[in-house]
């Protein structure tokens, strides 16, 4: 699926020269008039990316910014504003803004930023559907698969983990064995990185 962009302001004007610049370089728009418009009807399906005005009356960009938080709805948001206070844009980048541009800005400013937003959600999106296959795979493993995976990740030896669980030196071996086929990876020092990596998804 394609990517897309996503932009919210209140200026008709202003939509719609942003989208015909952004569809120019061969993205596609979905613009809002209102942040209220937005969230009724946003689909992250596929990698996207949120231009967004900050001073629109009733709910503003900052505000938007804290419900798609709440709603633990991750997208990279490029605040836009002609009239921002300092303490706006410092607001919006405390809660992970990319970026936070004035206007009128530069095109090229503007679409090296978009384009480093889609590619961030990209990435995301990468390390969402990895996190969820690390976690099929981890569910397969048996308690003392997982007491030992703990034990020889956080650099135990297997005569040491043995020591630890209380088993011998061999039954160890064997459920790393187990625990490598099972996290279909070859070589210690992969299973070491994937199990590290699977802790930071939790």
């Amino acid at each position: 699926m394609d990517a897309l962009v996503y932009l919210i302001d209140d200026d008709s004007s202003v939509r719609d020269s942003l989208t015909l610049l952004i569809e120019s370089a061969g993205l596609s728009v979905i613009s809002f008039e209102s942040a209220e418009n937005f969230l009724n009807n946003y689909n992250l399906e596929c990698p996207s990316c949120l231009l967004l005005d900050v001073n629109m009356p009733c709910m503003n960009g900052l505000d938007l910014q804290e419900e798609l938080i709440k709603r633990s709805v991750f997208i990279p948001i490029i605040f836009m504003s002609g009239r921002a206070r300092i303490s706006q844009s410092a607001k919006a980048f405390r809660a992970g803004a990319l970026d936070f541009l004035e206007k009128p800005f530069d095109y090229e400013i503007l679409m090296s930023r978009i384009t480093e937003a889609l590619q961030k959600k990209i990435e995301y999106r990468k390390r969402l559907n990895l996190c969820i296959q690390l976690g099929n795979h981890f569910y397969y493993l048996t308690k003392r698969e997982r007491e030992v995976l703990a034990l020889i990740s956080e650099g135990s030896s297997n005569k040491e983990a043995a020591n630890i669980l209380g088993i011998s030196n061999r039954t160890v071996e064997a459920h790393r064995a187990r625990i490598m086929k099972k996290l279909k990876v070859e070589r210690f020092v992969d299973l070491v990185k994937l199990t590290h990596f699977n802790l930071l998804c939790d």
